[in-house]
């Protein structure tokens, strides 16, 4: 991909930024997105992520990679922050960081799995648990541009886990936008589908076959990548238009 695609530039990519806390909202009961003004930011396209830096009193700093969740809008960014058990990080994020604190942001980073309005074709996108962050930023960027039709598969534990549960109910019911929620421990009452794992007839439907040739976007932890992008290409998906991200082991 040629260096002049992604916002910015490599060199102003590299550069850490001041970034102060101006909204926080929470997305369930353990996650939260994070509202920040960065000074000087370059821009970025949906499905890229940043590098936040904290540094405690006595010098420690702690870095760690996190997907943004909103389509670019000036210097605004939005974080969705999933507290992990024991994480440092994530932890002060989620439940420490108050509107008005400081952190240092460096970014965008990634240039692959990244959706621009004016790609051709179809789009599948395939979340697993706090999977779904950057791919709610392309859900957000084909509303606002409109685009070809989208369809999210947005794999879960159970309804409490569900990340922006009212605006993914209002994008279901925009012209071209479907969303599909497979409970993989728990599912709602009088959900028809059964609680279990991500199956192929999940990923199955009407506009979003291999003959479509969408172009498909998977995201989780590393095993329900691998098993996701497996039933996508055992549904004869051609592997070149599936692009896949992946992070720990926390997951459906």
């Amino acid at each position: 991909m040629a260096r002049a695609a992604i916002p910015g530039g490599l060199s102003a990519r590299r550069v850490w930024r001041d970034a102060r806390l101006v909204e926080r909202r929470p997305e369930s009961p353990s996650a939260v997105t994070l509202g920040l003004e960065v000074d000087g930011w370059p821009g970025h396209l949906p499905g890229q992520h940043v590098d936040v830096r904290l540094t405690a009193p006595d010098g420690y700093t702690a870095t760690r990679s996190y997907s943004v969740a909103a389509p670019q809008d000036g210097d605004h960014v939005e974080l969705t922050v999933q507290r992990v058990p024991d994480g440092e990080v994530s932890t002060f994020l989620a439940d420490g960081l108050t509107v008005g604190d400081a952190v240092r942001l460096r970014g965008p980073v990634g240039g692959w799995f990244v959706w621009r309005p004016e790609q051709p074709g179809p789009v599948l996108l395939v979340a697993g648990g706090s999977g779904v962050v950057p791919l709610m930023a392309m859900l957000r960027a084909r509303a606002r541009a409109g685009g070809p039709p989208f369809r999210l598969v947005y794999s879960l534990r159970s309804p409490d886990d569900l990340l922006y549960r009212d605006e993914l109910a209002r994008l279901a019911t925009l012209p071209g936008l479907d969303v599909r929620l497979v409970h993989t421990r728990k599912a709602p009452e009088g959900d028809a589908r059964p609680a279990g794992r991500l199956r192929a007839d999940d990923l199955s439907a009407p506009g979003w076959t291999p003959a479509d040739a969408p172009t498909c976007y998977v995201c989780g932890p590393t095993g329900f990548v691998e098993s996701a992008a497996d039933l996508l290409v055992a549904l004869g998906h051609e592997p070149d238009r599936i692009r896949t991200e992946r992070f720990g082991p926390s997951g459906p």
